[in-house]
């Protein structure tokens, strides 16, 4: 079962199973489905006419997973269950993986199906499933959960001095807006294809009065403080995912190619500077841990205090208000630059 997330409630762009239909094999003529029923082998189709939908999700105290109330597929309060991590190869020998989530009912059947793609499909396209992962299904859907800077973001550090992120050392004390000096207690790195839900956000210099381009995971969250609420949010301070600000212009998305990202993580979920803006660090919640080495999992991230009862959390934005053109140029021309409150 997906492990739990912080609140306040996420959502994920995923595709309903009837999108990919097997058109050879052992299982031609049905649906994608969950790993039990699957057969490697097998071609699947990924229709024409597919649409992402949202899911929403919502989780408990008690650690179980739920359909969100804002949500655009499935049903509102349903179980959830992250059950597999497939890999499709194309015609080209290209591979790309798709993560199988289950939407279940109050007996206990499967209800519906929903597959998030970590790379983009192409219709009418061969795609062979030459992989089923259950093991490792978790630590994927973390990676697109961990939000990551970029090689070559500079990071204010304490002093006031700003190093490139692959410079930063475990033990290094960063600037943070609420919580004064910390140091670093983990980075993670890695190198993925910039595609799909991995293709970076690249805010360009002085979108956001930052000082060079800021070029960050799609749900990276920049927290702005605004002198007067001008986006109708009713609050000034705002916690933004960089995704919601593309306008084809000053943010866009880079797709193609590879990308290294890069995780922050401290005591606490925190705000800290990148590139003269701030923005947020790893958020540890039983989703993002499986992101983590074990040694941490075990030891480290367990006692973590401060990642999902700081106040900033209940700042974030939804899409709705930031969908106008010039919502970027809005929301510069509101905030505040690095050093002031």
């Amino acid at each position: 079962m997906i492990s739990a997330i912080a609140k306040p409630a996420a959502s994920i762009p995923v595709f309903r199973a009837r999108d990919l239909t097997c058109v050879h094999g052992a299982n031609e003529g049905d649906d994608l489905t969950f790993a039990e029923e699957l057969t490697l082998d097998d071609t699947y189709w990924f229709s024409d006419t597919a649409r992402q939908v949202r899911l929403g999700i919502e989780s408990s105290d008690s650690g179980a997973i739920t359909v969100g109330e804002d949500t655009g597929v499935g049903t509102a309060g349903a179980s959830l269950h992250l059950d597999s991590c497939l890999t499709f190869m194309s015609p080209d020998g290209t591979t790309t993986e798709v993560l199988i989530l289950v939407e279940v009912d109050m007996f206990g059947d499967a209800a519906a199906v929903y597959a998030l793609p970590l790379a983009p499909l192409t219709a009418k396209t061969d795609y062979t499933l030459v992989g089923i992962d259950i093991e490792d299904a978790a630590r994927k859907f973390a990676e697109v959960a961990c939000v990551s800077f970029t090689r070559g973001t500079r990071i204010t550090l304490a002093s006031g001095a700003q190093r490139v992120i692959e410079k930063l050392s475990v033990g290094d004390r960063v600037l943070t807006r609420d919580n004064g000096v910390q140091e670093i207690r983990w980075i993670g790195h890695s190198t993925v294809r910039a595609v799909g839900e991995f293709a970076p956000i690249v805010i360009k210099a002085g979108a956001l009065n930052n000082e060079a381009d800021l070029v960050v995971s799609p749900d990276h969250r920049l927290f702005i403080y605004q002198r007067e609420d001008a986006i109708g949010a009713g609050r000034r301070e705002l916690l933004v995912k960089a995704r919601h600000l593309v306008n084809g212009d000053t943010v866009i998305q880079q797709d193609g190619g590879f990308v290294e990202y890069y995780q922050l993580l401290f005591d606490g979920h925190e705000i800290i500077y990148a590139e003269g803006i701030a923005a947020e660090t790893l958020l540890v919640d039983t989703r993002t841990r499986a992101a983590l080495p074990p040694e941490l999992d075990e030891v480290l991230a367990r006692a973590l205090p401060g990642h999902t009862d700081r106040p900033h959390l209940q700042y974030e934005v939804q899409k709705a208000l930031l969908d106008q053109p010039d919502a970027a140029e809005i929301l510069r021309s509101a905030s505040r630059r690095l050093g002031t409150r």
